[in-house]
Formats: C-alpha cells, sequence, structure tokens
C-alpha cells in the first residue's frame, strides 16, 4: 500500500477534527450574536404570553413573543389578516376597498390604518421568528460539528490501528527505520 494511502486517512481525520472543533467554534458564536442582538432590543413578554415578564433573548422566547404580537394584531383587527381588509376608509370610518367610496383626505383617500398596523406586525414577527430559526441553525452547526469531531477521532483511530498492525503476506516486509517507525 502506497504512503499516500497509509497517511491519507491520518490527514483525513485530522481535517475532520479540524472542521468539527470550526463547526462547533462557529455554532456557538452565532448563538451569541443572535442572543445579545436579542437582548440588545430590550423586549419583554406582555402579561398574557407565555413569557411574562422575562426578557426575550433567545430564539424560543423570539417565537413565543411573534405569537403574541400576531395574537394582539388579530385582536385589534377583529381577527382579519392584512389580506381581508379594505385599503380605505370610507366616511363612517368601515373599510373598504373601493378607492370611489374611500373618505379623501388631502385629495387623496384615507388608508386604512389596521392595515399598516399588520405591516409593522409582520416586520416584527417576521424578525423575530428569523432569531428562532437562526438560533435553530446555530443548533444544527453545533451537533454537526460534533458529528464531524467524533467521525474524525474515529476515523483517525482506525487508520492508525490499521498502520500499526504488521504487513500480510501480499505485503513485502520492509525493514530498516522506515518500518520501525510505521510499526513494520
Amino acid at each position: 500500500m502506497s504512503t499516500l494511502f497509509r497517511y491519507g486517512g491520518v490527514i483525513a481525520g485530522i481535517v475532520l477534527i479540524a472542521f468539527g472543533v470550526g463547526a462547533i467554534a462557529v455554532g456557538y458564536d452565532g448563538r451569541g450574536q443572535i442572543r445579545d442582538d436579542l437582548a440588545r432590543e430590550q423586549i419583554v413578554g406582555t402579561d398574557d404570553s407565555t413569557i411574562p415578564g422575562q426578557k426575550v433573548d433567545t430564539g424560543n422566547e423570539a417565537k413565543a413573543f411573534a405569537a403574541v404580537i400576531r395574537k394582539h394584531t388579530l385582536e385589534a383587527t377583529g381577527g382579519q389578516t392584512y389580506s381581508q381588509m379594505g385599503r380605505f376608509l370610507d366616511e363612517s370610518g368601515k373599510p373598504t376597498s373601493d378607492e370611489k367610496l374611500a373618505a379623501v383626505e388631502g385629495g387623496k383617500p384615507v388608508d386604512n390604518p389596521l392595515r399598516n398596523m399588520w405591516v409593522t406586525s409582520t416586520a416584527l414577527t417576521t424578525a423575530l421568528n428569523t432569531a428562532y430559526f437562526a438560533e435553530s441553525v446555530t443548533s444544527f452547526v453545533i451537533v454537526m460539528g460534533f458529528a464531524l469531531l467524533l467521525v474524525g477521532v474515529g476515523f483517525l483511530v482506525l487508520t492508525l490501528v490499521a498502520l500499526r498492525r504488521p504487513a500480510t503476506a501480499s505485503e513485502p516486509r520492509r525493514s530498516g527505520p522506515a518500518a520501525a517507525q510505521m510499526g513494520g
């Protein structure tokens, strides 16, 4: 067996270990960044949330708070989503999508402010849910890092064991200092 093949397993094991350690480090760094960014926003769970009075600084807490924002927005709009509401308000203050029936202010139809609330709500919940997703990805990266690390260690151990076993009948026996270093 050529030297390249003999030591290729050692090199592959070392590379897998390095990638594993790197993935673990990147995963923990990413998780820390997400949590720092969330904490910086000073969001605190409302009394009607699953995290009352608790600072939102993890992905799971961000997801829980996003659900509360959606709940509050649905309460404010009478259960209607953005796409279900009229774009404008008529003279009596009721929603309408017919621009001809809309109340006019300054020469323009009056926008339905509850639709604007949905835009803000969607932006906030999307950001919070993205933090949840990003933290989930960092958890996956950390787990994959440990998997690479374990595979690399296993591969390295198997390769070193294979290098230490005596040459078989089909392989010529080596003699001299190089053979002594390789265990043969």
